[in-house]
């Protein structure tokens, strides 16, 4: 880098590949990002929920976000879907192929993927 012009295009152009904001929007997307999470997957999932975001125009609906452990290290990666109004959404053992139908069906559609869900684990 060799001056503030060419930091301001890394950012401008970066910006369109980061979703992660804090409460912005109408749902809220959070991806386990524990040591236990990332051992099982978890950094390719965020960065799916983060392209299919974008990719559908939905930045400014949803918000991806990350955390840290949620206890449930074996069901590992833990994504858990926030909406006003609405029971919590916890998705188990997610992929990025996983989260690219989330994103379709549940983000964009508004039918939760229950397959995914803690509730099928039962």
């Amino acid at each position: 880098m060799k001056s503030l012009a060419e930091l301001q295009a890394i950012k401008d152009r970066m910006k369109n590949k980061v979703v992660l904001r804090e409460g912005l929007g109408e749902i809220r997307v959070v991806v386990g990002m524990a040591t236990c999470g990332i051992a099982a997957g978890a950094r390719p999932v965020l960065n799916t929920f983060v392209e299919e975001v974008n990719n559908a125009d939905l930045a400014d609906k949803v918000s991806v976000t990350q955390t840290g452990c949620a206890g449930l290290c074996q069901l590992e990666p833990i994504v858990e879907v926030y909406e006003a109004g609405k029971e919590k959404v916890t998705y188990i053992k997610m992929t990025a192929d996983k989260a690219k139908e989330v994103v379709e069906k549940h983000l964009k559609g508004g039918k939760v993927v229950t397959e995914y869900t803690v509730a099928s684990a039962n």
